[in-house]
């Protein structure tokens, strides 16, 4: 399993690599987005789109490491449909092929037999790139890679990478939208279970280069299975709460009146709201947050299950929310159900069956649990 997380991390920097290169330059870009609609549409929004980077990304990983591990095909899933409309308006099947001269010519499809810019992408695609980390290289980890599965979010924060906002992270380390928000997630789970036993999230756009003109990366890596837990990170930084007693909360803008209400006096009336799900689940593993809540089931298990891993790697987790509010309300008080990533939900369609359905906690110490669903109760 150190092999895997080492390939993982390897194939989370190639795809930083693909992001950043569709972004090069706009015409080019203009090209690769795509509206989802029906089943694959996220409800949360007016207009949900996917680009060709997220669908490339997302085929790369699935090929990269089932060609390594072929005991994982199968159990390698992603957000996005990898089916892509060009401007001909025939449907293309987006696969990276065995051979390089393959997948130009697909990518070409797509691209309206733009070889140049399919050729671009091709290189990014199958350049052989090799991380070094030695943290995670030395783990020992006595898990076979026949009992897991993956979640890939192949760019997470989408409107973000497409709106292309180029904000930097502020000296507190936090960037509420931009494209800083945009992240590569991987996550690994347990078949049987469904918990998160492995997180790989790579930021493409963590800051701006020496020219200032392009952006350089970075990657974050967590672990928590049996006894082993391990973090790419140390212990996290103080909160942007800061004052004594009070709680670093980060939302969504869009988030119900009656849950910032109600959370608002945690934190001396200062909430904090950022772009991206796995992005505010980072500002909660960076210790720049104290915790993150959602009520609505607007998320995804792409969404969170490498977070839920780096969360857990440190002590932290990500819970339920409507189950916690359940347990309380019935006297459970204590009850901590964790989110899983196994089984899809029962009587959904489309990309609902695999929805956070019950909105979720994201926390590092579980003491703000019960002041956080204490504050929600009898509010939503």
């Amino acid at each position: 399993m150190e092999q895997l997380l080492h390939l993982l991390i390897s194939v989370s920097e190639k795809a930083a690599n693909v992001a950043r290169v569709c972004r090069q330059e706009a015409p080019l870009f203009e090209l690769l987005v795509q509206e989802k609609t029906g089943a694959d549409k996220n409800k949360k929004f007016m207009q949900d789109f996917k680009t060709l980077a997220d669908v490339v990304i997302q085929e790369m990983i699935r090929h990269d490491v089932g060609a390594q591990f072929p005991e994982l095909t199968g159990f390698i899933y992603g957000e996005e449909s990898n089916k892509f409309e060009n401007g001909l308006g025939e449907s293309v099947t987006v696969t990276v092929c065995n051979k390089e001269e393959d997948t130009t010519a697909l990518l070409a499809k797509v691209l309206d037999g733009d070889q140049t810019a399919a050729a671009l992408l091709t290189r990014a695609i199958h350049q052989d790139l090799q991380v070094k980390d030695e943290a995670a290289e030395s783990l020992q980890l006595s898990i076979s890679p026949e009992d897991v599965g993956i979640w890939i979010d192949p760019i997470d924060a989408t409107s973000q990478y497409i709106e292309g906002k180029e904000e930097e992270v502020s000296d507190e380390g936090f960037c509420p939208s931009g494209l800083p928000c945009a992240l590569v997630l991987i996550g690994v789970y347990l078949r049987a279970t469904g918990e998160p036993v492995m997180g790989v999230i790579n930021q493409p756009f963590n800051q701006k280069d020496s020219t200032g003109k392009g952006w350089k990366g970075k990657h974050f890596w967590g672990v928590s299975y049996g006894g082993v837990k391990a973090c790419s990170f140390t212990h996290p930084t103080q909160s942007l709460g800061k004052d004594n007693g009070s709680l670093a909360v980060v939302l969504s803008s869009s988030e119900r009146q009656e849950v910032k209400d109600a959370l608002a006096p945690l934190c001396k009336g200062r909430l904090m709201y950022a772009s991206g799900a796995g992005y505010k689940i980072l500002c909660v593993i960076q210790g720049l947050m104290d915790v993150y809540v959602l009520s609505e089931g607007s998320t995804f298990k792409w969404d969170s299950c490498a977070p839920h891993a780096l969360l857990r790697a440190l002590g932290g987790g990500i819970l339920d929310l409507a189950q916690c509010l359940s347990a309380i309300s019935d006297g459970k008080k204590g009850q901590t159900p964790e989110l899983t990533y196994h089984k899809p939900r029962a009587g959904s369609q489309g990309v609902e069956r695999w929805a956070n359905q019950g909105g979720l906690v994201a926390y590092m110490d579980s003491a703000v649990i019960d002041r956080v669903v204490g504050a929600l109760i009898g509010k939503i």
